[in-house]
């Protein structure tokens, strides 16, 4: 991982410093009125409490990485899936993620690679500078930034281990996974580490998760904050979808409970200080308001701090229009009537459907999601689908779909029958979540062939479990660099 390392060497402070600095809080970043310290000592950069804040923005900066959360990583998993064609066939925006066919030298798995263990590095500087620079801030702003840190570990890890390490459901994490860094990096000397296994990084990822939780405040001072930095729902939503990814049926219902604690709609949080609740229509969180209760976590772009080109997946889907939506896919199935509100987030050009979820123009300004509330009550549907609580399984999927399609019924023989609700609640999960990086997850969790696609220009086979590109391969930058990989 020299490509990362080599970064903090020289000066920790004025990578984490500069970059904290313009991620800062999203409602302010218009107007900064502050002059960035870049010259700061690495002895010196615990020293004041605005040098340490200016690291936990740096860790939210990195972990906003353009191939990473900034966007391009769910690009990435959504073209595993079957509900988008490739037009372009450019290696530059996502096609051979698309086609399956990523090598080790590809542009897209080094830098999805950097800009995970940049962001884990960031977050085990801090960790580690804060035990043993203490008295700097107060012990509870110490404990909430570790808690900030922990679960962008966190989610970094998950995005490594889902994308470069065979499916925790294949053997119950046996595989090897990916090197588990916990220790912060300033230097080369240990760049040789044996990969850990899945259950392994599992096992961290939740223990992360665990402690964010218990250490992250209720909430911020503003929506805007409450969506754009880790607060206790953040922590508890991201547990549903790794317990999720785990077939764990009990964990994501525990923990979905906390933020969905009734049995029938209006679901909604009671017990936080962030009262998650669906906004009664959808659009809004893609256009108007970027910062609803709905929106649990997201990252934000400013015109100060966006990405530009082919960084920018509103770029590739809706003004490059690279990738359009598959008529045989989700598009074309019933479930998704033609009066739904999600719609509305296509566009037609010239008799293709085309997705606008991100539909900013430049300097695209969309703020990209991680997780909302939609997705905890869908993740919370299944785990109670699994266990056989058809009835609540049943109340949480209509609450999403009605939501936007009031007038839609699902039939007594879907809602009554394990095997057919589970499959409407996957159903679901593409036609909501669609462009937010779920698709090639879920097929993974389960399994399930990554579908053979493509129309008379540009064709890809299906690619079962046990090939080789079921997984993304290491990256050049690792295995040059880590001799136990």
């Amino acid at each position: 991982m020299k490509t990362y390392i080599k970064s903090y060497r020289k000066s920790i402070a004025a990578v984490a410093l500069l970059s904290g600095l313009l991620f800062t809080s999203c409602e302010n970043n218009e107007d900064l009125a502050i002059t960035p310290e870049t010259t700061v000592s690495d002895q010196d950069i615990f020293k004041t409490p605005a040098r340490i804040e200016g690291l936990v923005n740096g860790i939210y900066k990195a972990f906003k990485g353009a191939s990473l959360y900034g966007g391009r990583f769910l690009l990435y998993q959504d073209q595993r899936g079957e509900d988008f064609i490739n037009i372009t066939a450019n290696n530059f925006t996502g096609y051979e993620s698309w086609n399956n066919s990523y090598s080790s030298g590809s542009n897209d798995i080094n830098n999805l690679w950097s800009a995970a263990y940049s962001a884990i590095n960031r977050a085990n500087i801090l960790i580690e500078g804060l035990a043993v620079n203490q008295g700097v801030i107060t012990e509870q702003k110490a404990n909430e930034y570790i808690g900030e840190a922990k679960l962008i570990r966190a989610l970094s890890y998950y995005s490594l281990v889902v994308s470069f390490g065979q499916p925790y459901n294949k053997d119950a994490g046996a595989s090897q996974g990916v090197p588990l860094r916990l220790k912060a990096e300033t230097g080369t000397a240990n760049n040789d580490l044996a990969r850990s296994t899945v259950a392994e990084i599992y096992t961290q990822i939740l223990k992360d998760l665990d402690d964010a939780e218990a250490a992250l405040p209720q909430s911020y001072t503003s929506a805007d904050l409450n969506t754009t930095r880790a607060h206790v729902s953040t922590a508890i939503a991201l547990k549903t979808r790794v317990y999720l990814s785990q077939n764990n049926w009990a964990k994501v219902i525990e923990e979905a409970a906390k933020l969905a604690p009734q049995t029938q709609a209006p679901f909604s949080t009671t017990a936080s200080e962030v009262k998650h609740a669906l906004q009664p229509d959808i659009t809004v969180l893609f256009s108007s308001n970027y910062a609803t209760v709905e929106s649990i976590f997201s990252i934000p772009m400013s015109s100060l701090d966006s990405y530009t080109g082919q960084s920018a997946i509103a770029y590739i889907y809706n003004t490059n229009l690279e990738y359009y939506l598959n008529p045989t896919g989700i598009l074309g199935d019933a479930q998704w009537g033609a009066t739904d509100k999600r719609r509305d987030l296509t566009r037609t050009v010239s008799g293709k459907q085309y997705f606008k979820k991100y539909a900013k123009p430049s300097p695209f300004l969309d703020y990209i999601p991680v997780v909302r509330y939609s997705e905890v009550l869908l993740n919370y549907a299944e785990a109670a689908a699994k266990t056989g609580d058809l009835t609540l399984a049943a109340n949480l999927l209509r609450a999403v779909h009605l939501r936007s399609d009031p007038s839609y019924v699902f039939s007594a023989t879907v809602t009554s029958d394990p095997v057919q609700l589970i499959d409407a609640i996957w159903k679901e999960r593409r036609i909501e979540l669609l462009g937010e990086g779920f698709r090639g997850l879920d097929l993974l969790r389960n399994l399930q062939d990554l579908p053979a696609k493509g129309d008379s220009k540009l064709q890809t086979p299906a690619v079962v479990p046990s090939a080789a590109n079921y997984i993304f391969p290491a990256p050049n930058t690792e295995l040059a660099t880590n001799k136990l990989y």
